[in-house]
């Protein structure tokens, strides 16, 4: 009898299903590679690195922990604006 005609057109349809999920999926791991890869420390919840302290907000900080004196306070900032 006719073996084999009778399945083409579903083995068409099924052959470019799977092509669009594979190319599909490479394309979307290479995306989520790419942003990984992009973005270094991202999955810190602040996002990325915090800006520099300044020398007087350093000093602040030391004052208000306690770590220096008022006296010292006030001869750090003096020698620092000057």
């Amino acid at each position: 009898m006719m073996w084999g005609y009778g399945f083409h057109w579903g083995w068409m349809v099924f052959g470019g299903l799977m092509m669009i999920l594979f190319w599909g999926g490479l394309i979307g791991l290479a995306l989520v590679i790419a942003r990984a890869v992009a973005r270094p420390g991202s999955q810190t919840s602040g996002g990325g690195a915090q800006p520099a302290a300044t020398p007087l907000e350093v000093l602040k900080g030391r004052y208000a922990s306690g770590e220096i004196s008022k006296e010292q306070f006030d001869k750090i900032r003096r020698d620092l604006a000057s």
